[in-house]
């Protein structure tokens, strides 16, 4: 079982740590007995909690983007929790602006933080899932895993990024008995939309799609259907399963949105499956 009662959970949020999913999970983790090491990128954060529930929380500061500081800190984590049976991996934000208007700083630093920072947060984890004989891996992404949005296009290069890294070393650390929980959720009443970093807008993109969801994310017209408490509540109880599925869809917007890419996906494949077939070597006589 996943973060049973009096072992450790590690939750590693990039966003403010007083707010977002992170925080709740942590909350929630708390309420039903867990310890819980927290890796922070501001200090301070979790210093309500902390009040609380004492050295049932151990808070350790780093950003994502600095590989080594972070791997010193997981060390740390595992050696003076001695087991850690779930680690959380949701840091991350989002660029929201066209492909064609993002500068190159905000590229760089969406790539670093969302799929560098991810990759590397994992790789400092595994060495001691290894050794202590397994454990439970979340990493939080999002529908945008799966399907794409006009505007968010350099957040959907690290989404599907992190989701295609984490379905390969899933399968080369099964024998280790790691188990990895891809979290996909769908627009969720959180304080997402407020950490965006966004782009110059360029004119051209006025009466485009890009254009279009600009003004609906800022009227607030967008939908917004996923419930915080619900979305960590079904995380941990999937984390918790004997065997739990390498996907987690939640959210109506995202089980419609990904169900509908899927179905447009096979459809296609099937469409042009004579081309793909073309493609092989013919047999030699």
């Amino acid at each position: 079982m996943a973060c049973k009662r009096g072992n450790c959970c590690n939750i590693n949020p990039l966003v403010q740590p007083s707010t977002g999913l992170g925080r709740l999970l942590t909350e929630r983790l708390f309420e039903r007995g867990d310890r819980v090491v927290a890796t922070l990128r501001r200090k301070g954060a979790l210093d309500d909690l902390q009040a609380l529930h004492g050295d049932r929380l151990q808070q350790l500061t780093f950003d994502v983007t600095d590989t080594s500081a972070m791997r010193t800190s997981v060390s740390q984590a595992f050696m003076t929790s001695g087991r850690i049976d779930l680690v959380v991996s949701n840091a991350g934000y989002g660029l929201f602006g066209t492909a064609e208007e993002a500068s190159d700083e905000q590229i760089e630093q969406q790539i670093a933080t969302n799929l560098t920072g991810s990759i590397q947060f994992i790789r400092a984890v595994l060495p001691h899932l290894r050794k202590q004989g397994g454990g439970r891996i979340v990493q939080v992404s999002s529908e945008g895993g799966q399907i794409a949005y006009p505007s968010f296009s350099l957040y959907h290069a690290t989404k599907w990024g992190i989701e295609g890294f984490v379905e390969s070393v899933a399968k080369e650390v099964a024998p280790f008995g790691i188990v990895f929980i891809i979290a996909e959720p769908g627009p969720t009443a959180t304080q997402f939309a407020e950490g965006l970093d966004r782009t110059a807008t360029m004119p051209i993109y006025e009466d485009s799609p890009a254009g279009e969801l600009r003004r609906a994310l800022a009227s607030g017209d967008l939908a917004i259907k996923g419930d915080a408490g619900n979305t960590v509540k079904a995380i941990i109880k999937v984390a918790d399963m004997t065997a739990p599925p390498l996907r987690l869809t939640l959210g109506s917007t995202a089980y419609e949105s990904i169900s509908h890419a899927l179905k447009e996906r096979s459809e296609s494949l099937e469409t042009y499956k004579d081309m793909a077939l073309s493609a092989d070597r013919k047999e030699v006589a």
